[in-house]
């Protein structure tokens, strides 16, 4: 496998938009949903993570700042053809590392119900019972590294 890259893309930029399509492909079309110009308008104020092979786009996030501690991590995905290499792994690693040198103490994030074993893994904390977003179940989760 050629080198794992992962690092910030500029809103708006093409890899930004190839963000956007990962995410729509994985994330959204699955559950028969789509992006509404307005859901992508307010990414503005996000940091958005890519992970890249040979410059292609094959996993993303986004971390959304709640406040100058708290950082949520959103629409984590990584392309279907590339997934158990660690790349998700690699993702949440890069967020960790980030939410630190920027001085935040905690990232939280809604994880699908078939996703919440790999932030299990992660060391991450169940902080909610189950509850429905976008029609399938989830659970709030949280890494709280300076309580």
């Amino acid at each position: 496998m050629s080198e794992l890259v992962i690092r910030l893309v500029e809103f708006q930029s093409p890899e930004y938009q190839a963000t956007v399509v990962l995410r729509d492909k994985v994330l959204r079309q699955p559950l028969g949903l789509s992006f509404s110009q307005e859901e992508l308008d307010a990414e503005g104020n996000q940091f958005h993570v890519a992970a890249l092979i040979d410059e292609q786009i094959v996993g993303c996030m986004s971390l959304l700042p709640i406040d100058n501690k708290h950082l949520k991590m959103r629409q984590v995905a990584v392309d279907e053809g590339q997934r158990g290499q660690g790349i998700g792994t690699r993702l949440v690693s890069y967020a960790e590392e980030f939410a630190i040198k920027k001085g935040f103490c905690c990232i939280e994030l809604h994880a699908r119900k078939d996703s919440k074993q790999f932030y299990d893994e992660l060391a991450y904390s169940t902080i909610s019972d189950e509850f429905t977003e976008v029609g399938i179940p989830h659970y709030k989760m949280e890494k709280n590294w300076c309580s």
